[in-house]
């Protein structure tokens, strides 16, 4: 497949009270049900639960991942950086920090970091410099689209009952998404001092978990 092409996604443009950006949003909650990567990366931060001291999700929105994560990791600090402001429902436990997390994440005491379907959203250069702040932590858990004709199809079938902003954002998603081995690369993840696995679901997800040697 071609390479990674970015254009802006329409959602990133709204107001968080637009009625187009609430019913994409929605069609994104089913997205992301469909995918299964909250559950697999709670999966992921159970089974690791007892090296993770404070996990930092990358690109939180509404906290639904941040939450989960939470309850998952009861000992653990659980931190959401995003651009927007904390969602409401948060349990006061939750530690928000509002910005731009390239320049929050390097203040956060974390050793774990997460995020789902965020890393898309960024330039091969910006994913180097992410991945250099990222060094010094000990584990990270990442799940993206996978970019792949099949994920495209799949999309085409669900496109019809989306909303317009879904419907060019979802295949947007896709075409800057990655195929097995290049998160790695991008991300430098130097093979002397990480542990990397990729796994692509079925469905269309590309997942990577990588710990420090």
């Amino acid at each position: 497949m071609e390479q990674r092409r970015l254009v802006p996604e329409l959602l990133d443009s709204l107001e968080a009270t637009d009625p187009r950006a609430i019913r994409s949003r929605r069609d994104l909650r089913l997205i992301n049900a469909f995918l299964g990567n909250e559950r697999w990366i709670a999966r992921q931060a159970r089974e690791h639960s007892n090296t993770i001291r404070h996990l930092a999700e990358l690109g939180a929105g509404e906290g639904t991942l941040t939450m989960r994560l939470h309850h998952t990791l009861p000992s653990a600090t659980v931190t959401g950086l995003d651009l927007a402001p904390r969602p409401l429902k948060l349990p006061s436990p939750i530690e928000w920090i509002r910005g731009d997390f390239f320049k929050t994440l390097s203040a956060t005491a974390a050793d774990t970091c997460t995020g789902n379907l965020i890393l898309h959203h960024f330039q091969d250069e910006d994913l180097k410099k992410l991945g250099a702040i990222l060094a010094r932590f000990r584990l990270l858990i990442f799940a993206e689209p996978l970019r792949t004709p099949l994920t495209l199809a799949l999309a085409q079938l669900a496109l019809p009952l989306a909303s317009d902003v879904t419907k060019h954002d979802m295949p947007a998603s896709i075409r800057a998404g990655f195929r097995p081995g290049e998160l790695p690369h991008l991300l430098v993840l130097d093979p002397n001092l990480w542990s990397v696995e990729e796994m692509a679901s079925r469905r269309g997800s590309i997942r990577l978990i990588a710990y420090r040697k």
